[in-house]
């Protein structure tokens, strides 16, 4: 078989990895993902409560738990270990040059600790715990923010009563109602202002090279 139409064959192969349902039916490649398969991907915890499980963990459980998987980088008390990430403290530096952005300081939703723990963590063992030993661990990162008390017992029914410092620190991102239209329109190209004047000249404002003379 000639290199050509092996790099033609080739070339098919991989297209119809990524085709729509119709091509994949075609080569005979593929099948529809199962309801258990789609449900493993289906993970996402928004804001509100969409998504949550049925559950419901306590500081203290969470304690051990943190200290057992989660402590050799973020530390006993989520303090964070040399470059590791901080996930407590932070607070009043967001304003600093250099500001610390832990769960208590910065994140404006308490959805984004359940989210990522339930999905990521513990490093290098993602997607082991179960929903009451995640809903443990975000209360000890609460109580580790000096949010909760030592008795709290976080759950699907009062999440969304925790309230996160930051949460206002946020807005909506309006600029592709209030900016977009105008880099997408048709380019003015003549006669764009009424009167243009000279404000200040590039050499005073050190934005050209000197070169010597004049």
């Amino acid at each position: 078989m000639s290199k050509s139409r092996n790099r033609v064959l080739s070339a098919a192969l991989i297209a119809s990895c990524f085709a729509g349902p119709a091509l994949a039916e075609s080569f005979g490649l593929g099948r529809p993902a199962t309801p258990d398969e789609i449900a493993a991907w289906d993970l996402d915890v928004s804001p509100d409560g969409t998504g949550l499980p049925e559950g419901e963990g306590d500081v203290w459980t969470g304690e051990e738990l943190f200290e057992q998987h989660c402590a050799v980088c973020h530390g006993d008390f989520a303090e964070g270990v040399d470059n590791w990430p901080k996930l407590a403290g932070g607070f009043n530096t967001l304003d600093r040059q250099d500001p610390v952005k832990t769960v208590g300081s910065y994140w404006p939703y308490l959805s984004t600790a359940w989210d990522y723990i339930n999905r990521s963590m513990p490093f290098g063992n993602a997607q082991t715990l179960t929903a009451d030993e995640v809903y443990a661990m975000v209360a000890y990162i609460l109580y580790s923010n000096g949010l909760v008390d030592d008795d709290f017992v976080l759950s699907r029914d009062n999440f969304l009563d925790v309230e996160m410092p930051n949460a206002d620190g946020f807005f909506v991102d309006d600029r592709p109602e209030t900016e977009y239209g105008i880099f997408t329109g048709e380019p003015c190209m003549e006669n764009c202002k009424e009167n243009v004047e000279i404000t200040m000249h590039a050499r005073i404002l050190d934005v050209t090279p000197d070169e010597g003379g004049e």
